[in-house]
């Protein structure tokens, strides 16, 4: 069976670390999930994926200034080391 191409990197080249948040204001990744996306395999890139469109929803409520914009449940997953 023939892998796919891997999963693009979601990097827009906005480049900034939001503190309120611990995501890039342009990627919406964690430092940790910049870091470690070269040695991730497909499976683990999908899941930093799909967490990417409630962190959208939570970085525009973030903007307006919504307090709950930032549940406890907006963790990154646990990374391979």
């Amino acid at each position: 069976m023939s892998r796919g191409a891997p999963i693009a990197s979601p990097c827009v080249s906005v480049c900034r670390m939001d503190a309120a948040s611990g995501w890039c204001e342009g990627c919406l990744r964690t430092i940790d999930e910049i870091v470690a996306w070269g040695g991730l395999d497909d499976e683990a890139r999908r899941a930093v994926m799909a967490l990417l469109p409630e962190r959208r929803r939570q970085w525009r409520a973030m903007r307006v200034g919504r307090a709950d914009a930032l549940p406890a449940s907006a963790a990154a997953p646990e990374l391979p080391r």
